[in-house]
């Protein structure tokens, strides 16, 4: 087992690796930029080591600052957390290439991963089900042709990156061509895939060991989403039978044996909610901020497993062996003001009460006393809690929503208070466009609660497809 980790990432995830490693006997070392010379990862952390300033660029993205701090704290492995640098494959190689390990899929599997384009064409040979594609597109005539060839609704998507960023639905050949005036495919690398209207987003957790043993974690709800951005997540998916279940499993396992995945790693699905059929999204090689909600309802810590993977320690369970309990939901709670287009909301904390209580968990990188930084994502914590029922897991919900105090900044938790009150939300009735559709003030707007169209205010929509969030 390792003596000591580097987590090349900050705030709730690195606090989250640290305690793992804590409970493991495994020293852990922090990484800060100026900005976060006093943040809680770096407080709780054996060591630190600083990278930078506080740009993110010139600190977290620095691979070669980072593996130098690897090196100076002589540490045996690495845990790059998620977003950062947890999919730069080339990271991951010139860890390995000095001696350290990388706790996460190989570099060549994060390559076919890491392109959207490779991962579907992996996909073939194995006859994953997946909605109609393009190849990659060459020019604004190439493009139209390729969505027409694909057929309306079609979503264009970077080829490259995760999270839901820089994807726009695109519904007629009109509204392409105005797309294509702002936006540049010479800059991006994009794709066509046929848009699915009413669908569910369904993801499946799997952990994979380096002997060939890939098993599923049950599945996990992520349809609730603001511009491709998850919001809540739940397990198990209320919209899936015992059958459906099954099947979902069975095709990720398919779709991680098809890439030769090792360790932990999220398939991800839409349903489409007119044939009940699942058809494969992508793979991302990565712990997820939503893990929290598989190991509520299978016990199972996907961090410590994750490491006793990379150690080289195998898998000693079965399918059959996983069992589920009960159900779990996550909010992600994030420094935006919904209120004013979710403006980011940085500045110092002056009150701080997060809940407690039976089967509510708090992930979290911040306390009283501590701001939050402009520079670096929003979310400043989860909050999971965990039922015998879904309407259980909703109540405590609204318990600990209530409960979390945060004062000196806005936060996302009335958006939240507002979802979980929704007749629609509470009984399931919902899919992909549910925000947009019952919370439409809460899609792009201008700041003034009006619809958004893609030539009106063009600097505005320019401004929004940079940042990743715009679509129609």
């Amino acid at each position: 087992m390792f003596k000591r980790i580097l987590i090349a990432n900050r705030g709730e995830i690195a606090v989250r690796v640290i305690r793992a490693c804590r409970e493991m006997g495994i020293q852990s070392v922090a990484v800060y930029s100026d900005e976060d010379k006093n943040a809680m990862h770096v407080q709780l952390a054996d060591l630190a080591c600083h990278i930078g300033p506080s740009d993110a660029t010139e600190s977290y993205l620095n691979a070669e600052a980072m593996l130098q701090a690897a090196i100076d704290s002589e540490a045996d492995a690495v845990h790059p957390g998620y977003g950062f640098l947890s999919e730069d494959a080339d990271f991951a190689e010139k860890v390995t290439e000095a001696g350290m390990v990388w706790i996460g899929p190989h570099p060549e599997t994060l390559r076919k991963v890491g392109d959207k384009d490779i991962a579907r064409a992996a996909m073939v040979p194995a006859n994953i089900p997946m909605s109609k594609g393009s190849e990659p597109l060459l020019d604004d005539e190439d493009a139209i042709a390729k969505a027409q060839e694909v057929g309306y609704p079609v979503i264009l998507k970077p080829v490259s990156g995760g999270g839901g960023k820089g994807m726009m639905v695109i519904n007629s050949e009109e509204e392409l061509k105005k797309i294509l005036q702002i936006v540049s495919l010479q800059n991006i690398k994009y794709y066509f895939e046929h848009y699915i209207e009413r669908s569910r987003h369904i993801e499946v957790q799997i952990v994979a060991d380096n002997y060939g043993t890939i098993l599923h974690l049950g599945e996990r709800e992520c349809s609730l989403q603001r511009r491709n951005q998850k919001l809540l997540e739940e397990s198990p998916s209320i919209a899936l039978t015992d059958d459906m279940r099954k099947r979902v499993g069975d095709l990720a396992i398919k779709a991680a044996k098809s890439v030769h995945y090792s360790n932990i790693g999220t398939v991800e699905f839409l349903l489409n909610l007119k044939d009940n059929n699942f058809y494969f999204m992508e793979i991302n090689p990565r712990i997820q901020v939503e893990h929290a909600v598989t190991e509520a309802v299978t016990g199972i810590d996907l961090v410590k497993t994750q490491i006793r993977i990379a150690a080289g320690e195998p898998l000693e369970l079965k399918q059959e062996d996983i069992k589920f309990e009960g159900h779990a939901i996550e909010c992600r709670i994030n420094a935006e003001d919904p209120e004013n287009n979710f403006l980011p909301s940085p500045g110092m904390v002056d009150f701080f009460i997060q809940p407690g209580g039976p089967r509510v968990r708090v992930d979290g990188g911040i306390c009283a006393g501590l701001s939050i930084s402009p520079y670096y994502d929003s979310m400043i914590a989860k909050i999971i809690t965990h039922g015998a029922t879904r309407g259980d897991a909703i109540k405590i919900m609204q318990r600990a929503l209530d409960e979390f105090t945060i004062e000196g900044i806005k936060t996302t938790i009335p958006l939240h208070q507002k979802i979980l009150a929704d007749s629609y939300f509470r009984v399931g009735n919902f899919d992909t466009r549910f925000i947009k559709e019952h919370f439409s003030r809460y899609h792009y707007t201008n700041g003034k609660n009006k619809k958004q169209n893609p030539d009106e205010n063009s600097d505005d929509v320019r401004s929004a497809i940079k940042s990743g969030v715009y679509s129609i």
